[in-house]
């Protein structure tokens, strides 16, 4: 299993943004630098998380991203599912209805993983982490 390139520069983003501070916009650039990745790709990224509701967009000279109100509140699972959406990472395709006891545990397995990310919050990795601006 594993996610994808995307994700891992949505999570770190979103840390990012929560520790430098939740009001402060920061520009495509910056964070790509930031990341080093391509603007154009992180700007697919943060067009996501913009549509998910979890970060703001503003224009202009003096725009950027920064995250919105109830920030505190978004999980890890959240911004998974923002990105890679929220379909199952396993599916039988044997043809065994509901009653493929493979699935059932593959099913079983996933959502306590899912439970783990979603009790994992952003505003709580953000604090562990030291940056320099």
């Amino acid at each position: 299993m594993k996610y994808s390139k995307a994700t891992n520069y949505a999570l770190h983003t979103m840390v990012y943004l929560a520790a430098v501070s939740p009001d402060k916009r920061l520009g495509v650039q910056q964070l790509a630098e930031r990341f080093d990745v391509s603007p154009t790709y992180l700007s697919k990224i943060l067009t996501k998380l913009v549509k998910a509701g979890m970060i703001a967009s503003v224009s202009g000279a003096n725009g950027g991203y920064k995250l919105k109100p109830s920030w505190e509140k978004i999980s890890f699972m959240d911004v998974i599912d923002a990105i890679e959406g929220s379909d199952s990472l396993f599916d039988c395709n044997l043809n065994h209805q509901s009653d493929c006891v493979i699935q059932q545990v593959m099913e079983s397995a996933e959502e306590e993983m899912e439970n783990k990310l979603k009790k994992q919050k952003i505003a709580d990795i953000a604090k562990k982490i030291t940056v320099d601006h």
